[in-house]
């Protein structure tokens, strides 16, 4: 195809380009050559030839539950939770900051949803 042979032509100089910037460098060129393809058509395209830029994670794994320390039971498991301020639940995060990263502790109201700290 036309439109292949343009796409593999832009990737050589940008590898990484994604398809919306992709398609939005190629719209003058379709117009010009007569080739009628758009946006959605495109990710057709690259996607019957394996050409789709995926995108990397940033994935950081928090949770190790393989340690040797004791882990606790889940005593609200079947607790009912009919009020306010009854059970309070808490949680730990990471937030990027940066090029590093910093925790985020947070305690809500398991009934009402609200963070309380």
């Amino acid at each position: 195809m036309v439109a292949k042979s343009y796409v593999l032509n832009i990737r050589r100089q940008m590898p990484r380009l994604g398809t919306r910037k992709l398609h939005y460098l190629l719209k003058d060129i379709f117009r010009k050559e007569q080739i009628a393809m758009g946006r959605d058509h495109l990710f057709e395209l690259l996607r019957e030839e394996g050409l789709l830029i995926h995108r990397k994670k940033k994935y950081i794994r928090t949770t190790n539950s393989s340690h040797w320390m004791r882990k606790y039971p889940n005593l609200i498991k079947d607790l009912p939770i009919t009020l306010p301020e009854q059970v309070w639940v808490a949680d730990i995060t990471y937030i990027g900051v940066g090029k590093s990263y910093a925790y985020l502790h947070l305690i809500t109201d398991a009934y009402s949803k609200k963070i309380m700290g």
